[in-house]
């Protein structure tokens, strides 16, 4: 495929353009390793890299054409496209490349700190139910219609987005639900989409690595929906102290869920068990599959956007009661022998870990004990381990600090930080440190009793474990399955 210059540029709006325009290119990249003779380069100010550095290296293997930000020194037959910001010319240049994907799609954007995944997997599932073809983009996994795709990123860099987006529309896909990172968001890599709705969930401690504050993270996850056009909505958490500051500046048109005010669109919790929730949405009663308030609001949530995306009401709270949990999101798992239940979770952040604790003790009440697993992942934010073995500690009966995903941290380092959180004599008193995560579960499996629960959090559906920048297999519900099978 090849494409003019002039036409992918026709979005863009540069500051200013040294060379001709009325150039053939054959493909475009950001990564100087992959150019090929005839490419267009995108000189990006990364977070680590600065590809301005590497234009030369672009042109010696065959760029005709380079978007910068800061003008290079001029070299005969190159085309120069002078922008304010490269990395949101990328997004708008890939666009223009694929053909303007998004706007072939009603493509649905889902932020916040917890509960992106579900929600946007929910909006995939419920679209497929509705009788439509969808596409999703998430961290466990891209789906093409019912094609899986690997995902490597929360989102994906703005030609692999691009790319899949256009996949989806050769595929016949209507709907798309995609997960919107603060990363993401800040990287101008949704730069050039088209929404037509945006939903945010909540806002927690997370990613402080990256942003450095919280208003920083906040402003992150603000900015998608700032730029939400005037067609679009935006469905906005009301029971989460930034609900409404999502909403300050967009254009798009405002809603809200709630499972404690008064919203457009109100959940209420009836009943709940390991298993499942009874719950109305605007009064009207569905028994789920799904267990926990976090659950109810994700769920409140999807049955808002699904509305607003004008599907019958009918059939779509007739599909709430077919759809199922995401993979590793409060997975189940019953030892029939000893009669214990073990719940695998990807909560990784303190406000998650509390969310799923207190979930468990609403619908155990003082029947059984609770028992956590849970580690903290290496080379991110530092702040929030003690945190998180604190939180854990106090509201488990016994607690099992373990290895996350070190990655380069020395794991007995990461486990150190967590137990400076253990501020009490009790606190400590209740708690194990075991560094290896399938001692650390088969620990716990031991200590259970019947009616209690096991929790292990942290990685849910992850199938790898990172120590030392390598990546090994290990899945937490291939553990406990094994440990099941051996009792």
């Amino acid at each position: 495929m090849t494409k003019s210059l002039e036409n992918i540029l026709a979005e863009v709006k540069p500051v200013s353009v040294t060379g001709k325009t009325e150039v053939e290119i054959t493909g475009i990249t950001s990564d100087s390793r992959k150019v090929k003779p005839g490419m267009l380069f995108v000189a990006v100010c990364g977070v680590n890299v600065d590809g301005h550095n590497f234009i030369s290296s672009a042109i010696d293997a065959g760029a005709v054409a380079v978007v910068v930000e800061k003008m290079p020194e001029i070299r005969e037959g190159v085309t120069y496209i002078q922008v304010e910001n490269s990395a949101v010319s990328l997004g708008e240049i890939a666009s223009a490349w694929y053909g303007h994907p998004s706007r072939k799609l009603k493509l649905v954007g889902v932020t916040g700190t917890n509960g992106k995944t579900t929600i946007a997997t929910l909006i995939y599932e419920m679209a497929r139910l509705m009788g439509y073809k969808a596409g999703l983009l998430s961290t466990v996994v891209n789906y093409v219609d019912n094609e899986s795709v690997a995902a490597t990123h929360t989102t994906p860099d703005p030609l692999e987005l691009n790319e899949l987006l256009s996949k989806m529309v050769d595929a016949g896909c209507e709907y798309v639900a995609m997960e919107v990172s603060s990363h993401a968001a800040h990287q101008h890599r949704i730069a050039g989409l088209h929404f037509v709705g945006g939903i945010f969930t909540n806002l927690t401690r997370d990613h402080l690595d990256y942003h450095k504050t919280v208003d920083a993270y906040l402003a992150a996850k603000k900015s998608f929906f700032d730029s939400l056009g005037k067609d679009a909505f935006a469905l906005t958490n009301l029971d989460d102290k930034v609900g409404q500051v999502m909403l300050q500046n967009t254009a798009a048109k405002k809603y809200t869920y709630s499972l404690q005010k008064l919203g457009d669109y109100n959940g209420r919790i009836l009943e709940q068990r390991l298993d499942g929730t009874l719950i109305t949405f605007n009064r009207r009663e569905v028994e789920t599959m799904f267990t926990g308030r976090f659950n109810a609001y994700n769920l409140t949530a999807l049955y808002g956007a699904s509305l607003l995306l004008g599907w019958n009401e009918e059939k779509v709270l007739l599909n709430m009661s077919k759809l199922v949990p995401v993979a590793g999101r409060f997975q189940t798992f019953k030892s029939n022998v000893i009669g214990y239940t073990a719940i695998v979770d990807y909560a990784h952040t303190p406000d998650a870990v509390v969310n799923v604790i207190t979930t468990i003790r609403e619908v155990i009440g003082n029947t059984g004990r609770i028992i956590t697993v849970v580690g903290a992942g290496g080379d991110r934010d530092k702040g929030k381990r003690p945190i998180m073995a604190r939180e854990a500690a106090k509201l488990s009966d016994r607690l099992i600090l373990t290895s996350d995903n070190p990655r380069s941290e020395e794991p007995r380092s990461i486990l150190a930080d967590m137990e400076a959180g253990l501020d009490t004599k009790q606190l400590k008193q209740k708690t194990l440190t075991v560094t290896d995560r399938r001692e650390a579960i088969r620990v716990a499996t031991v200590l259970a009793q019947r009616g209690d629960v096991v929790l292990v959090a942290g990685k849910g559906h992850e199938t790898y474990q990172e120590v030392c920048g390598v990546r090994h297999h290990f899945d937490d519900r291939e553990v406990l399955k094994e440990i099941f099978a051996l009792e």
